[in-house]
């Protein structure tokens, strides 16, 4: 793929951790001051390496939570059995570095070309922590100042497991709509979808086909595959339905 061949040439840069968040009680969101970061796109993802002191090194790819133009992020699910995700979501502090290397990846990226009123809409679909690199397109939508009409169908176990859930209930405004479909469990009086995202789900909530919307689905790859099917099923052409997966180890 075109993000693997591209790391080949990119360097490592160290950087320093400007803040954290807490977005769940296993996720966080790094943001990092990088000197000499050439800049990204909404979509792309960088590589982290960790060095231990006897020399040993892990890598790990996480996708760029931030728009272009914004301070680089990265948004972290705690996986009890990783090796670099543990650290970065419980040790890793304001003031400490972190080595990176990226930008990675041309395909799954959204550059709001074309996105002036009227043109394409965008339709997002996303499972767990696949949020990550959609909530970046969200944020550049929104700094570019485009009123492209935008919806967003988030399908996550919980609703304390929504990652970004404040930032999130603060659309519905400028032509974006926010679906929640939990699968696990559902708060009293909860009024959303429940249950896995389907052809059927897909059917009520997407952008009919024939707008030809800017399509992407992130998330595990199961979910991945059951959403771009779906959306296949009621239509959409398969090249244009853009997919990002990460498989049980996260990326």
């Amino acid at each position: 793929m075109a993000g693997t061949a591209l790391r080949g040439r990119l360097t490592w840069l160290t950087g320093t951790v400007r803040d954290v968040t807490q977005e769940t009680p296993t996720v966080r969101t790094i943001v990092l001051d990088l000197t000499g970061w050439p800049g990204h796109e909404a979509g792309q993802h960088l590589d982290v390496r960790l060095t231990a002191e006897d020399g040993y090194t892990a890598e790990r790819s996480y996708s760029i939570a931030s728009a272009p133009g914004e301070p680089v992020a990265i948004t972290v699910q705690r996986l009890d059995d990783g090796e670099v995700s543990p650290y970065l979501t419980d040790e890793l502090r304001p003031g400490d570095e972190l080595e990176v290397r990226g930008p990675i990846g041309g395909y799954f990226v959204w550059t709001g070309a074309g996105a002036e009123v009227g043109g394409r809409p965008l339709m997002l679909v996303a499972g767990g922590s696949g949020i990550v690199p959609l909530r970046a397109m969200l944020r550049h939508r929104e700094r570019i100042g485009s009123k492209v009409p935008t919806r967003l169908l988030y399908s996550a176990r919980s609703l304390p497991e929504v990652i970004y859930r404040a930032e999130l209930d603060s659309y519905g405004r400028d032509g974006v709509q926010v679906i929640y479909t939990l699968t696990r469990s559902q708060p009293p009086g909860w009024a959303g979808y429940s249950g896995r995202i389907d052809a059927r789900l897909l059917a009520e909530v997407s952008w009919p086909a024939g707008d030809d919307p800017a399509t992407f689905v992130c998330g595990p790859t199961p979910f991945v595959e059951a959403a771009a099917n779906g959306l296949v099923a009621i239509g959409y052409p398969a090249t244009q339905v853009k997919t990002e997966r990460f498989g049980a180890t996260g990326r």
